[in-house]
């Protein structure tokens, strides 16, 4: 796909990998809607994709809440005329222990990791499904391979999103729509969780890898499709 004039929408955009991501693919031409809980973050990064000659539309919204996702997605089309990118990278983690996990932790991560992926990418796909090329990128984890003491819940949530991509890109490949699955591992963000030990600042991966393996996976004719993608250090 080339990326010029194309209409992108990146969840959890305000800070790490979202925000990098939005702004690698304003850099390629795109105009991307903004969504994340914090006005303040957007506007900044609007700011700097304007400053790329690109649009952008930053909108206050919460992944756990429906009409949030649908305000998103109305006023994207609105705005834009359609939809051709969703990425789903809005994710919170919560983690401790099964025996001390509370309801309200483990509730929160699956409303946000899964359901608030399924809404935005149901309510997306009849504006993807227009184009004759279109792409879902959710943002998994290594998380959900690899097993960690803590991650009962969080872990739970990123198997969840890979299971979900799958079926996704079997029910809509024939739709044009393209659905990839990214499994990041340590990223340099300020997401980690406790009792991992401190990465290496310069041996982990920076969101700005884990933004280009998206721009590259985009970018490919349409004929070829990466389904998953596992991005990890090289020598940790």
């Amino acid at each position: 796909m080339d990326l010029k004039n194309k209409i992108a929408i990146v969840t959890g955009a305000g800070k790490g990998i979202g925000r990098v991501t939005a702004l690698a693919l304003a850099k390629e031409g795109a105009n991307v809607t903004l969504a994340s809980r914090t006005m303040p973050d957007l506007q900044s990064l609007a700011k700097e994709i304007g400053n790329v000659g690109r649009k952008a539309l930053p909108i206050v919204a919460d992944m756990s809440r429906e009409n949030d996702i649908k305000k998103m997605i109305n006023e994207t089309v609105s705005k834009f005329g359609g939809i051709d990118i969703l990425v789903n990278n809005a994710g919170l983690g919560r983690f401790g222990r099964v025996e001390s996990l509370t309801t309200q932790d483990w509730d929160e991560m699956f409303e946000v990791n899964m359901r608030g992926l399924f809404l935005s990418t149901r309510e997306a796909l009849p504006h993807l499904k227009r184009k004759p090329e279109s792409f879902v990128i959710n943002v998994a984890s290594l998380a959900g391979k690899n097993a960690f003491e803590g991650g009962g819940g969080y872990a739970a949530t990123k198997w969840g999103v890979l299971a979900f991509s799958k079926c996704l890109m079997l029910e809509e490949r024939k739709a044009g729509v393209h659905v990839l699955a990214i499994c990041p591992g340590s990223v340099a963000t300020h997401f980690q969780h406790p009792g991992a030990s401190k990465p290496d600042s310069e041996k982990v991966l920076q969101p700005e890898d884990v933004a280009q393996t998206i721009i590259a996976a985009i970018k490919l004719p349409q004929r070829a499709m990466v389904s998953e993608i596992d991005i990890r250090p090289t020598n940790p």
